[in-house]
């Protein structure tokens, strides 16, 4: 099974996978993609820098590369994945292909998610609140061609969605008890059985 996570920028994607990884999932990110073709052409790691590249990448090799670079990396088919940092609708289309693929949305005010990213620091952040704005209508599809980030149109046709406004403990209950779900739906569907 894949777990694919989209969602908005310090929303708790990254909590989502590593809640996911202590449930014995392999963690996969098409951000850390994007990194590491950033660090090959030497450009400097800062999210504007990242979001340019990923949509250079789409433009160059399709909308669905960073799905299929991502796909590539699966060796055992048996196992469960989770696949962090979904941003574009071809990237979903690609790991739809996939047999039980299960994509989760994650959503929190802007505010809030401005104050986790501050916490977290990550040295391609943005460092102030207006930077911030930038890259979050950048990363949600705001004036963006159909190879750019599209976050947005992407939590809309997720399976299953988490608004997170709360703990970090409330998110990891839900996220274990949506998972328990997707498991209990995959085990049925496979079957032969219906599930309502």
């Amino acid at each position: 099974m894949i777990i694919g996570l989209t969602g908005t920028i310090a929303s708790g994607k990254d909590i989502i996978s590593d809640a996911l990884k202590k449930r014995g999932f392999i963690a996969l990110s098409l951000s850390d993609e994007v990194r590491e073709e950033c660090k090959a052409r030497g450009i400097e790691l800062t999210r504007e820098n990242l979001q340019k590249l990923g949509n250079d990448m789409r433009k160059e090799s399709g909308n669905g590369i960073l799905a299929q670079r991502i796909l590539m990396k699966i060796t055992n088919p048996q196992k469960n994945y989770v696949i962090n940092g979904i941003r574009n609708t071809a990237e979903v289309a690609e790991l739809k292909n996939w047999p039980s693929f299960y994509m989760m949305a994650v959503d929190s005010p802007q505010q809030t998610r401005f104050q986790r990213m501050m916490t977290r620091n990550r040295p391609s952040d943005p460092k102030n609140f207006y930077e911030f704005t930038k890259v979050d209508a950048v990363d949600q599809g705001k004036e963006q061609d159909n190879s750019g980030q599209q976050v947005l149109a992407c939590m809309k046709i997720a399976d299953c969605s988490i608004y997170n406004d709360f703990s970090v403990e409330r998110l990891i209950d839900k996220v274990n008890f949506m998972v328990q779900q997707i498991m209990n739906k995959d085990a049925v569907t496979s079957s032969g059985a219906s599930y309502t």
